[in-house]
């Protein structure tokens, strides 16, 4: 294993993500990217202040911060990364990131909402097993893991 991406957005699972990636890095001496997207544009629905419609999407000094943050993990743990601020849709921004950089394995965090929420919603670690032709690694925050395991006791408890 030569090159790992790894996307994150700041939140918990993909914590988890980085820390897989960084760990897995630093295991096979491997280049480590760490990527985040953001929207093309920003949607506004009609009800909010009266207009609604598409609006350019600018990149936020937080946007940034979430790579930076990445890296500080990364360095923390001797392993060296580039990272990379995208803008698209966040799927298809990883995958053909992932193509054009030739990565052996890309690691995404699952954030377990559920098959309501993910049926409704989408889901980008879903997406990116879809599309991508490349291995994919889905890392599980605590909370994800927390969230199944309670299912589980619940399930147990009304007898299933």
């Amino acid at each position: 294993m030569n090159k790992i991406l790894v996307a994150t957005d700041g939140s918990e699972s993909a914590s988890a993500a980085v820390e897989l990636g960084v760990s897995l890095a630093a295991q096979h001496d491997a280049e480590l990217i760490f990527v985040h997207v953001v929207p093309a544009v920003d949607l506004v629905p009609a009800t909010w202040f009266g207009v609604g419609g598409a609006y350019p999407h600018e990149a936020l000094p937080e946007d940034r911060s979430l790579l930076e943050d990445a890296a500080a993990v990364a360095e923390e743990q001797g392993v060296f990364s580039t990272t990379m601020l995208l803008t698209g849709d966040t799927v298809d921004e990883i995958v053909a990131y992932a193509d054009s950089h030739d990565v052996d394995l890309i690691v995404v965090g699952s954030r377990g909402r559920g098959a309501i929420a993910n049926a409704l919603l989408g889901s980008v670690s879903r997406g990116v097993l879809r599309e991508s032709r490349r291995s994919v690694l889905v890392a599980q925050g605590a909370s994800t893991a927390h969230r199944r395991d309670e299912r589980r006791l619940a399930g147990i408890g009304l007898g299933f």
